[in-house]
């Protein structure tokens, strides 16, 4: 299994975005809820109309650990979401293929592969990228290791941070820095 990166550069996840937004806002709205909210996308495509339609917090029970989570809907979501579930029955899947059945991990892989390689970027992505991409970004506003490692359900701090790639980032700037 391949180890996926964050999207570092704020520039590209507005560029990102800008593609999402051209294409599909179904697309749009998954990548925001998966950069903005930190969940696995395992519970991001599980979700229903109903889950987010007129609400103020997004509530579940996370399918890997089986704990109860309850996740802000922050001001960029909160209009997004408003928009897309318009006019949409609260007990249909959040996310449809073009068959109306539930959008799969493999086509939520295509759709944020396909954007990341149209977006130019070379890191290697996959559709965990957008949960790192969360820890990455709220580390760098914070700095709260510790906070960031109980969103996550880490069990230590250093693994939340070789798990958002800033170790990685910490040691090749070592090296860049390093000349003799």
């Amino acid at each position: 299994m391949t180890t996926v990166e964050p999207i570092r550069k704020m520039s590209d996840l507005r560029k990102i975005e800008k593609i999402l937004a051209a294409q599909s806002m179904r697309d749009l709205v998954l990548f925001t809820i998966g950069t903005n909210c930190g969940l696995r996308i395992s519970d991001i495509l599980a979700l229903n109309i109903g889950d987010v339609k007129g609400k103020n917090y997004i509530q579940l029970k996370e399918k890997k650990t089986g704990k109860f989570k309850k996740i802000p809907i922050n001001s960029k979501l909160k209009p997004m979401l408003a928009k897309y579930t318009k006019g949409k029955n609260p007990n249909d899947p959040l996310f449809k293929t073009i068959f109306k059945n539930r959008l799969d991990r493999i086509a939520a892989y295509r759709i944020i592969n396909n954007v990341c390689e149209r977006a130019g970027l070379e890191e290697k992505i996959g559709t965990h990228t957008l949960r790192k991409t969360f820890g990455y970004h709220y580390y760098k506003m914070y700095k709260d290791v510790v906070m960031l490692q109980k969103i996550f359900n880490h069990s230590a701090p250093q693994i939340t941070l070789r798990y958002i790639g800033i170790e990685q980032d910490k040691i090749d700037e070592s090296y860049t820095n390093f000349i003799l």
